[in-house]
């Protein structure tokens, strides 16, 4: 007499399947192995609040795990035009090797809100990594965080966080927000060209740039938490 095989069965099989499988979706834990985390300021003034918030990110992202490193690119006076066919022999021509080191398991990227929008420079800087896409989508499957910073507290920030997450979605990039209450990423006020002032803005960017870390630990060879 066979079995029967009903659907308590089936999800019971179903259930096995997964948590058997689960581990090899996650390579083993690699010794040693670092992952970079890269945060991009893409305020024309540099060294201001935007690289700060970013930097805010970057800080809580090295502290989630002793594997994680960090570096700061701030396009605060660089000269960054947008994509062309025949790109110019600009300052991005520097930036580039930097994102496609596979070391890189992440980014930041922030923007101060220009009349409820990111910045031309963010535009640029975003449509000149057409190289990161073609031949090979080198930053598929990694996680981008958004830090936005404005002059109060509903200057358009969301809406900047929202921009960067939609264009880094054609990179195969994954947007991803932080813990409550950076439930998009970070929004900061920057007030008298200060954020220091803003606790819970700087909440929200120390819990994106953390997200951002735990997002980067997961991928497979990250050998992070499951």
């Amino acid at each position: 007499m066979k079995k029967s095989f009903n659907r308590r069965h089936f999800l019971a099989a179903a259930g096995s399947a997964t948590v058997v499988a689960a581990p090899a979706a996650f390579a083993a834990p690699t010794p040693g192995k670092s992952l970079k985390i890269i945060g991009i300021s893409c305020s024309p003034r540099q060294g201001m609040t935007t690289a700060a918030a970013v930097q805010e990110a970057l800080d809580a992202a090295k502290g989630v795990d002793p594997r994680i490193e960090t570096e700061l690119i701030d396009l605060g006076g660089l000269s960054i035009a947008g994509w062309s066919p025949k790109p110019p022999e600009d300052d991005f021509v520097a930036i580039l090797p930097k994102l496609q080191d596979p070391a890189v398991a992440g980014l930041i990227v922030g923007s101060p809100s220009y009349f409820r929008g990111f910045s031309s420079l963010c535009k640029a800087f975003i449509e000149r990594c057409a190289p990161l896409r073609e031949p090979r989508m080198l930053l598929d499957g990694k996680p981008v965080g958004a830090i936005a910073t404005g002059g109060f507290r509903n200057g358009g920030q969301e809406r900047v966080i929202d921009e960067i997450h939609t264009a880094m979605m054609c990179f195969g990039m994954v947007p991803v927000g932080g813990r409550p209450p950076a439930f998009m990423g970070g929004t900061l006020v920057s007030a008298d060209d200060r954020i220091d002032g803003d606790e819970l803005g700087l909440t929200t960017a120390r819990n994106t740039g953390a997200r951002v870390a735990d997002f980067a630990l997961l991928r497979p060879g990250a050998g992070g938490k499951q």
